[in-house]
């Protein structure tokens, strides 16, 4: 722009006289400052003398040499009584004349600036250009590249390429290359990174038409949550839009146990100053405060927002009123998805309350019970593509669950292998499955072991009383919520008398006499205090106090024991108190922020601390303790999930020793029953998720019935019922053999040690504590170590 100022009425007295334009850049980098004009005398050599100038006016109203502002020349020219006058006429004609401010003219800089690197323009701001390009580079030899742009004619590449500003049509046509982010890309897993690339293409819509949710059911360990982390923050960050994200907010739900686990996570890998996040864990203050935090997260647009919001399936079914209107959250990761297998819980009604297309479901153990929890979890994520709850049980489940059945015909396993890979062919493009297999190329060797053990002779004439009793007959024959009680006192009286009432079912058996037990060629004096657990009346609680002693004594493990009931876990603790071990108890009394720094506390190497004891229900789910080596799992639950999510805790990424995990049961009860229904159930989950056609049909819907017939002569009534045609009168002539994938987690496939073949144990601890107590134990392991 191009402006010529002409001399004022002041310009052959002072203006004129005293200013001319010195083009000099720290003028105009002071001017671009200040926002003022500073302009400074020019003369010439031969003029610079004080002589030059007469002065008629005394010596403290002198011009200063120093450059005065235009936008105060009036205020300063009122100073001057009597202006100067300058001798040399040739610098008065310069000065009169019409000068021009250095501006640019279409765009162009004057010669006298040219080396300025600001432009400095007036009028309206101008249009910011920019060349379409992704946020990293994509010829990285590292890079991991979710979306690839297709090849660009020469015309686009021109205009991609342009400095000039990209009109919106034209722009909206280029699109660039979606790369993971450089800092989580480098540690990622190669199974990782096939998984965040499938939970991109799901939630963009790649994989099915009109579909953009997705199922993450990897198994415990594989690192789910890194998965959908990497995901959430790249979508947060780009898109093939250039400069555009493909969402703006996104909602991470979870147990409340978890919910600073999730923040601790997302700190970690993606920086605690690159991310703003919103953690609705009861810090936020009141419920009416906390209510108009979340609807101000909703209602914010631009750059207001805070993009993560991390809050509890309780608090979001609390909070659902300010989140459900808005139509901003672009993404909702569902942790511990399971929790969603009902489609009339209260939970399940909340989060679809919430308008957001993109559903990715976390769990790893996406069947459960039934295929009617799969269907939930699935319409959920992609709702109506199986249709109505009906329907699919009308087509899928009980065509697949009748050709399942072991006394099934020959046409319904047809039909049922037919719908089956149906339902596999459309689920399987937005379900991604991979087993804790994998983990063994970077992990340690793991031991698992299912450990059954006899009862003692106390607990067997209870049991016996306990299901001849009348009472109990009544209470088997009908289908209410005393049936279910019953089961619970079986399965509590296989753990330890001490936790059943016999006076209620009016049981009446002699409590035997103290004894005194040797355990590592040492003889252990029993206490004959009130309050002394009486390990010796319980076969399972006999042979933990002989393994916990030997391990203290003999290592410096340490020990994860769990259990399904609180009961249970105070006789671990009296246990603890009495024989002197220091341990740690974490349940659902406990609030999440303390529950993390009991776990961070344990897990320290320096930590004191010998047992860890852990509620299942309570919070068996994503916590990590690295710091224990052994796992012990007391009792089994109905729910094979819960079992898993509880024995996933230790073979973890970080674990450095040799893993073990045990898991006892009861020889001939109810908990015998319990775990061959979890083998049921599990081979349902085999079949549909894991795809694994050779699961074996053991068992018919009948024998799951006979839950309280008591076995007292078997070594193992599982092994009965698996016909394994490997051992030969309780001896294992044939070695299993190799398994990998869903089978791993069938025990028909692994070692079988009877009592007659206990010193062929792996394990030197089972060897030496289960001497007496232990009638059949089943093996396996991990593959060896790859690399870490």
């Amino acid at each position: 722009m191009r402006r010529s100022f002409a001399p004022s009425k002041y310009s052959q007295t002072t203006l004129l006289k005293s200013f001319s334009y010195k083009r000099n850049l720290n003028v105009i980098n002071e001017r671009k400052n200040t926002k003022r004009q500073k302009i400074d005398i020019d003369v010439d050599n031969d003029d610079k003398n004080d002589s030059d100038y007469e002065d008629n006016s005394d010596k403290e109203n002198q011009i200063s040499k120093k450059p005065l502002v235009v936008s105060k020349v009036n205020s300063k020219i009122n100073q001057y009584k009597q202006p100067l006058k300058l001798k040399n006429s040739n610098i008065t004609n310069r000065l009169t004349k019409p000068f021009i401010l250095p501006t640019f003219l279409n765009g162009k800089r004057p010669p006298s600036i040219i080396n300025h690197s600001q432009r400095l323009t007036l009028g309206p701001r101008r249009r910011i250009s920019f060349i379409a390009k992704p946020l990293y580079d994509p010829e990285d030899e590292s890079a991991i590249i979710l979306f690839e742009p297709k090849e660009l004619t020469e015309t686009e590449k021109l205009k991609s390429l342009s400095k000039n500003s990209l009109k919106k049509d034209e722009n909206l046509k280029i699109q660039v290359h979606v790369i993971v982010d450089p800092v989580i890309g480098k540690v990622l897993r190669p199974h990782q990174v096939e998984g965040v690339r499938f939970l991109y293409n799901c939630t963009t819509g790649k994989c099915v038409e009109n579909a953009y949710g997705a199922i993450m059911a990897d198994e415990m360990g594989l690192g789910k949550t890194l998965q959908c982390i990497t995901l959430l923050w790249t979508l947060l960050c780009q898109s093939p839009t250039p400069g555009k994200p493909e969402i703006n907010k996104a909602i991470i739900v979870c147990p409340s146990s978890l919910v600073r686990n999730w923040m601790k996570e997302l700190l970690h890998w993606i920086g605690k100053d690159r991310i703003n996040l919103l953690v609705c864990d009861g810090s936020l203050g009141t419920k009416d405060e906390t209510l108009k935090i979340l609807s101000s997260f909703a209602s914010a647009k631009g750059r207001s927002i805070t993009p993560v919001l991390i809050i509890s399936y309780e608090s979001l079914r609390t909070y659902i009123e300010a989140l459900h209107n808005t139509d901003t959250i672009g993404l909702m990761l569902c942790d511990e998805g399971h929790r969603l297998k009902n489609q009339d819980s209260q939970t399940y009604k909340a989060l679809n309350e919430i308008n957001t297309k993109r559903r990715v479901i976390l769990t790893g153990t996406p069947i459960q019970n039934d295929l009617t929890e799969y269907f939930s979890l699935i319409n959920f994520a992609n709702p109506g593509l199986l249709g109505t709850s009906q329907e699919f049980r009308r087509k899928y489940e009980i065509p697949i669950l009748r050709g399942r059945d072991s006394e099934s015909t020959d046409k319904e396993k047809e039909l049922g292998e037919e719908r089956l890979k149906e339902l596999l062919e459309i689920t399987n493009k937005f379900t991604i499955r991979r087993t804790s297999d994998l983990l063994s190329k970077y992990l340690p060797l793991k031991y698992d072991y299912v450990v059954f053990c006899r009862l003692s002779d106390y607990q067997i004439e209870i049991y016996k009383e306990f299901v001849k009793s009348d009472t109990i007959k009544k209470l088997i024959s009908g289908k209410n919520a005393q049936t279910l009680k019953a089961i619970t006192t079986l399965k509590k009286l296989c753990n330890h008398p001490s936790l059943i009432d016999l006076d209620e079912y009016n049981i009446k058996v002699k409590k035997p006499e103290r004894i005194t037990t040797t355990v590592n060629n040492s003889s252990r004096r029993r206490s004959h205090k009130e309050n002394d657990p009486r390990p010796e009346d319980s076969g399972k609680l006999a042979l933990l106090d002989n393994m916990i002693s030997m391990i203290r004594h003999t290592s410096d493990d340490k020990i994860v024991l769990i259990s399904n009931y609180t009961k249970t876990l105070e006789l671990f603790e009296l246990l603890c108190r009495v024989r002197n071990y220091q341990c740690v108890r974490l349940d659902g009394s406990m609030t999440p922020k303390k529950k993390m720094k009991i776990v961070e506390e344990f897990n320290k190497p320096d930590s004191p601390c010998f047992i860890f004891l852990l509620s299942s229900k309570a919070g068996g789910c994503g916590l990590n303790l690295i710091g224990a080596n052994r796992l012990i799992l007391f009792d089994p639950d109905w729910n094979p999930a819960n079992d898993m999510q509880a024995l996933a805790r230790i073979w973890r990424e970080g674990q450095q020793k040799i893993c073990y995990i045990y898991r006892l049961i009861a020889t001939g009860t109810v908990e015998e029953k319990i775990f061959q229904r979890q083998a049921h159930k599990q081979s349902i989950s085999s079949c549909v998720v894991d795809e694994d056609e050779d699961v074996e049909r053991h068992f018919s819907r009948n024998d799951l019935k006979k839950l309280f017939e008591f076995n007292e002569h078997t070594l193992s009534d599982t092994h009965d019922t698996f016909k394994c045609n490997r051992c030969v009168r309780g001896r294992q002539v044939f070695k299993p053999p190799e398994v990998k994938g869903a089978n791993q987690g069938d025990t028909s496939f692994w070692n079988h040690y009877s009592e007659l073949e206990l010193h062929k144990i792996p394990d030197k601890i089972l060897r030496e504590c289960g001497k007496g107590i232990i009638t059949y134990a089943f093996q396996t392991k991990s593959q060896e170590q790859v690399s870490k």
